[in-house]
């Protein structure tokens, strides 16, 4: 049994709040692991609050009721698995945080759903590629933005965060800070650098406004481009190259690099340093879609 005081929700919230900005001082998560944290725990403290139970110790059939809650308001597992893993993080801090070795015991991560990604196909990329034909500065970024997707496997949250001395057009890399704050480094080179390297020289700085943002693609205003942003782009020029909406999503590109790479025959170590996934069974998903593809190649391919 505990001997840590009950804490009601208004009570938690201050320790909530210390968690947080433990896990960007202390534990170097990022400031976006810290907000989406702080934002599941404070939904658990506001339904502790609706339910007038104690926030702190949880009790496990509290934390049952929350999670029914939530596959009720059809949270996806992955969201539930989060919220979870949060509240275990944050138990684990408070005694850490009180130097006392809490007899509580921490509720279980559901099982999270494993789903495939979705792709396209290398004639739907083109498409989108081309589409995106013309010196009109917006045309030109755009065709950036598709190529350094594809031709590197950029995270969506990458590509707004990439810097100008970021490219070595040299050296044919791309470095990158993905998950975790973790840089990697990307090949950089053929039609992707040309690409990128035509929009650096004769779009951006039409869009640039002088020493004002040092990121690669930037928006009409000149201001670096955010992830909304990259989404009202896709859909823009997936609905202009006859790609149906519903298939698109702002990593389809990223997916799609990595199952074209899988079938052509990249080794799935390679793929994972290239993806940046600390584990290899993060990248072994998409060798699900490989072998799918092969599959429907030779039943219908005519030089199958």
């Amino acid at each position: 049994m505990s001997d840590f005081n009950e804490l009601d929700a208004a009570e938690a919230e201050k320790y909530v709040d210390s968690f947080c900005a433990y896990l960007v001082a202390e534990r170097g998560r990022s400031s976006l692991t810290a907000a989406s944290y702080s934002s599941d725990l404070k939904q658990w403290l506001n339904f502790c609050t609706d339910r007038k139970c104690p926030a702190f110790p949880p009790a496990l059939s509290d934390i049952s009721a929350f999670r029914r809650l939530m596959d009720e308001d059809g949270k996806a597992r992955s969201t539930q698995q989060r919220h979870v893993a949060a509240m275990r993080s944050w138990i684990n801090f408070m005694g850490m945080e009180e130097h006392k070795d809490y007899d509580i015991p921490l509720p279980e991560l559901p099982g999270k759903t494993v789903k495939e990604p979705r792709i396209l196909n290398e004639a739907e990329v083109n498409r989108l590629l081309n589409v995106c034909d013309g010196d009109e500065p917006l045309a030109v970024r755009d065709r950036a933005i598709f190529e350094i997707g594809y031709g590197c496997g950029l995270r969506v949250s990458e590509i707004c965060g990439l810097k100008i001395l970021s490219l070595d057009f040299e050296s044919k890399l791309l470095r990158t800070r993905g998950k975790g704050d973790k840089e990697r480094a990307v090949p950089f080179l053929g039609a992707t650098a040309e690409r990128v390297k035509r929009y650096l020289d004769f779009a951006r700085p039409k869009l640039a406004v002088a020493g004002r943002d040092k990121n690669v693609f930037l928006s009409f205003s000149g201001r670096a481009l955010q992830r909304q942003d990259i989404w009202r782009i896709l859909r823009k020029r997936g609905r202009a190259a006859g790609i149906t909406e519903s298939r698109l999503y702002p990593h389809i590109l990223r997916h799609s690099f990595a199952t074209h790479l899988l079938a052509r025959g990249m080794d799935m170590r390679t793929l994972q340093e290239m993806l940046g996934h600390s584990s290899i069974v993060t990248t072994q998903v998409y060798s699900h879609f490989d072998r799918e593809m092969r599959t429907v190649y030779d039943q219908f391919h005519p030089r199958a």
